[in-house]
């Protein structure tokens, strides 16, 4: 993982949680499932309420890996919306498209999700969009430019990544280097180890 392993593994280890939902942090995880630091095995006193809630706004901020102010400002959009605020609010997040690229295997993190659609290498119905937060919408289709599909960490990733478990709302044809996006995630379809209702508590406090 390189530079990516440091600060990434310290996170996830204080918040207990596989932030990069990738195998190599969880084996960083299960090896030591405790904070980092030479108090990170010691008996942790009862955290009060405001620490419980920052703790999961945090956990699902960085699973995102967004900035504060742009996950507030999308956590303030989703309040307006119509539906229950915390589902509203993880279909956004599960929409923008440097999310979409990481689940469909185009990238092995977020983190190079949003590289490749800052670089020009994502298009989305044929279009080269390089902004990481650019919304997709239902029926969507998203694929890798044609000079980008013979990049090498592009090409490795499809291979490694074709034959997994692919999610309900999302298609991906690994020979085309294109998926679809099929529709918004119901709450049940995403696997957060997050309670988002304390995180919208964390905001509306």
């Amino acid at each position: 993982m390189g530079r990516y392993r440091g600060p990434i593994v310290k996170i996830a280890r204080r918040l207990g949680v596989n932030i990069a939902e990738t195998e190599k942090v969880q084996k960083y995880l299960d090896r030591r499932p405790y904070a980092p630091g030479q108090h990170g095995q010691k008996r942790a006193r009862r955290p009060s309420d405001y620490a419980v809630r920052l703790r999961e706004k945090q956990k699902l901020r960085f699973i995102y890996d967004m900035g504060e102010r742009s996950f507030r400002n999308l956590f303030e959009e989703a309040s307006k919306k119509k539906g229950v605020t915390g589902t509203v609010f993880l279909q956004l997040l599960e929409s923008r498209l440097d999310n979409v690229v990481f689940r469909l295997g185009i990238a092995s993190t977020r983190r190079q999700a949003r590289q490749f659609v800052r670089h020009g290498h994502i298009l989305v119905n044929g279009k080269r969009i390089n902004i990481a937060g650019y919304r997709v919408k239902q029926g969507d289709t998203i694929s890798v430019s044609k000079k980008a599909q013979d990049i090498p960490f592009i090409k490795e990733n499809i291979e490694r990544f074709k034959n997994r478990k692919t999610f309900r709302w999302l298609e991906f044809n690994p020979a085309t280097m294109s998926g679809k996006f099929l529709r918004l995630p119901d709450r049940e379809d995403l696997a957060l180890p997050v309670n988002e209702n304390l995180v919208i508590e964390f905001y509306s406090r």
